[in-house]
This record gives C-alpha cells, structure tokens and sequence, in this order.
C-alpha cells in the first residue's frame, strides 16, 4: 500500500498502529490482517470509506458482545450449580442445605419445643 492510503486509513481510524520513538508507525499482524480487509472491502465490494470503517465498527461491538456473552453463560453455569442445593427448614426453624431426595434430620434440639406455626382459615363458602 502506498504510504499516503496508510496515512489517511490511520487519519479516519480505520487502522491504528503503535508509534515507534521517531513517531514512525508500526504495524502489528492484526492490523495487516486489517488493512487486507479494509482493501478487498474498497476493492472487491466497492465499499466507501465511511462505509468500511462503519462495517468494521459493527464487527468490533459483534466481537465484544460474543465476548460479554459467553461472561454471561459462564455466570450463568455458576447460578445453576447452586440452584442444585436443596434447602429446608430445619427443626429448630433455621434453613438447612439438604442432599436431592432426602429430608432435613427429623431430631429435634432438646431444649426446645415445637417452633411450628399453623395458620387456620375457617371455611366461609357454607
């Protein structure tokens, strides 16, 4: 590429490579790899330049929201592991985790009493 279309491709932010001291620029492989695209996007497709760093724009938020997505199924699997415990009132009115299928402990502290509260409703529709 001519040092001028890299000059101007840097102006409009369609690539931004690092300085070296001498204020020179450096060109990593993803951004040839970037300035490959941006010329078959000019060349092949007929895009503009307003256009390609439009599309290129778009394709950086798609790759950031892939990236957030799988954050999001990561946490998302660390949710439904713990949904997997069970939880029970024990005897002494406290909560308990219980294994799947199986009841809290039926034994209950000896210093104290039923701590059930039973709520009754009289039937009104007769």
């Amino acid at each position: 590429m001519h040092p001028q279309t890299l000059r101007q491709y840097d102006r409009l932010g369609l690539v931004s490579p690092s300085r070296a001291p001498g204020r020179g620029r450096r060109y990593s492989a993803r951004d040839v790899a970037q300035l490959r695209e941006v010329q078959r996007l000019s060349q092949e497709d007929g895009v503009n330049l307003a256009g390609i760093k439009r599309i290129l724009e778009l394709e950086n938020h798609v790759a950031a929201l892939g990236h957030r997505v799988d954050e999001l199924e990561a946490e998302l699997d660390v949710v439904r592991q713990q949904a997997r415990r069970i939880f029970a009132a024990g005897m002494a009115g406290d909560i308990v985790a219980t294994p799947r299928g199986q009841r809290p402990s039926a034994q209950r502290p000896p210093s104290q009493g039923s701590t059930a509260l039973v709520v009754w409703r009289p039937d009104r529709s007769r």
